[in-house]
């Protein structure tokens, strides 16, 4: 336990349950929310971790050996004793008491509330339940050995132990899942010497955000570095050693797969097992309002653990807009409600550039622009319905992201700049945004156009649904 010094009242207003990603976001936010940066209030942070804050997002550069831990770490010590912050790390908490208003921690520890925020994050999900001599696990922490996620520092600690175990013995890596989350490990797990096999359910790589074409050049670029992939993997049961480790697996084609570790980035599970034991309202996630209330007035849930209007999060952007809404109501600000909205997901795996955002799949009157360059590795294809772009894909050269994300949330008409939105989408996009907004049917002066949609697809902006996945330098956890 690490708690900060302070000389305020013992009893904390606040209690954050979790200290991962969206809880330190949380606390940087209300102090820079604060007057003078100083809170009006204790609080008190529990993690489960017996680490610092840290930024998850690295693990995957951490693990390909790119970057340091220490380079990781989000706040040093200091930083909490200065804000008045009480900071709980390796004692997770256990139990909510909502009566006394109370969370219990596993070492026993009483921490009474005022406000209470919940923000446990997720566990990774098992593909395949565990043989059936096993117990059933509850937590990563129950999976038999030669058997892990990818979630954590001590993750990767034993996935680079790992590494150089198996290349003294010659031993490789499965792992299972062709999303973000899996498409990292294999990558970093080959990267420290492993010879690695990568199973993907689906026909093709990352088929929630890449069409066959896009998904045809990664599998393509990542088989000439020395990735073994196969695709339409369906499991039958888990391979094990006599000793009761996890080897591998069988496949329902018949083939088994052995490997001295496996990985599994198949999705997460919402951690909510002792707030759902506290009565609060669940379903595949903690039930929030719009200002992340729960069914509970003294307590709100934030992140991965949460889910509004049937929706739950992997991404950091509507995690961290849901932390600015959080932020001013605990500080009784003023704040709209936070409401979801469509999603881009990046993908940056040494070298391989992906940008991906609104639907996939074209409807019958959609009009689906593809342009690709084979020398250079680009290509990119845009959804088009009346005029208006619902999807994109690009693969290789990604520059026009953002601005292509942007006129998708603003249904922007897209009609003045179609012969050029393929070639040069940023310049045509920008030109748009220099020459203001089209004039309508009948303005004075008779130039074609159409009257601003802004108010319009106000409502598009908010109700659009898009598939929500897990992992990239833009995520915290992908969904295969």
């Amino acid at each position: 336990m690490h708690p900060s010094s302070t000389t305020r009242e013992p009893t904390p207003a606040l209690v954050i349950i979790g200290h991962g990603m969206a809880a330190q976001k949380l606390l940087e936010q209300l102090v820079s929310l604060s007057p003078d940066q100083q809170l009006p209030w204790p609080v008190t942070v529990i993690g489960e971790e017996p680490h610092l804050p840290y930024n998850r997002i690295q693990l995957s550069p951490l693990l390909a050996g790119e970057t340091r831990t220490e380079g990781l770490i989000s706040q040093q010590a200091d930083w909490f004793s200065r804000h008045g912050i009480t900071r709980i790390s390796g004692d997770p908490a256990s139990q909510i008491d909502r009566a006394a208003r109370c969370v219990e921690t596993a070492s026993g520890g009483r921490i009474p509330y005022q406000r209470l925020v919940i923000a446990t994050g997720s566990r990774p999900a098992l593909p395949l339940p565990l043989p059936a001599h096993l117990p059933k696990a509850s937590s990563v922490n129950d999976w038999p050995p030669g058997l892990m996620g990818f979630r954590d520092l001590k993750d990767v600690e034993q996935m680079q132990a790992a590494c150089l175990a198996g290349r003294q013995a010659g031993a490789g890596a499965l792992v299972i899942g062709g999303g973000l989350l899996g498409l990292e490990a294999a990558e970093g797990l080959r990267k420290g010497g492993l010879e690695v096999t990568l199973l993907q359910r689906s026909e093709r790589l990352m088929n929630r955000q890449l069409d066959e074409v896009a998904a045809g050049l990664l599998e393509r670029e990542l088989r000439e570095r020395g990735l073994d992939i196969i695709t339409g993997a369906h499991l039958e049961e888990w391979l094990e050693s006599p000793a009761g480790r996890i080897s591998g697996v069988r496949l329902t084609d018949g083939r088994e797969l052995h490997a001295g570790l496996t990985i599994a980035a198949t999705g997460i599970r919402p951690e909510i097992e002792f707030a759902r034991a506290a009565g609060l309202a669940c379903q595949r996630a903690i039930q929030v309002d719009g200002h992340l209330l729960t069914s509970d007035p003294h307590i709100h849930a934030l992140g991965e653990c949460c889910e509004v209007d049937g929706e739950t999060f992997g991404l950091i952007e509507p995690i961290w807009a849901q932390i600015e809404v959080l932020a001013r109501q605990l500080l009784a600000q003023p704040t709209p409600p936070y409401r979801n909205a469509p999603l881009a997901t990046r993908l940056k795996v040494s070298g391989i550039d992906l940008y991906s955002c609104g639907e996939l799949a074209p409807q019958p009157n959609d009009e689906v622009l593809v342009y690709q360059d084979h020398a250079l590795g680009d290509y990119r294809r845009l959804l088009l319905r009346e005029e208006r772009l619902v999807g994109v894909v690009l693969y290789g050269d990604v520059s026009a992201g953002n601005a292509l994300f942007e006129a998708l949330k603003a249904g922007t008409p897209l009609t003045r700049i179609r012969e050029d939105l393929l070639l040069m989408p940023a310049e045509a996009l920008a030109r748009l945004t220099q020459d203001g907004p089209p004039t309508a049917p009948d303005d004075p002066s008779g130039k074609p156009g159409t009257q601003d949609m802004t108010d319009q697809h106000r409502d598009r902006d908010t109700t659009d649904k898009t598939d929500k996945t897990d992992n990239t330098p833009d995520t915290f956890e992908e969904a295969a």
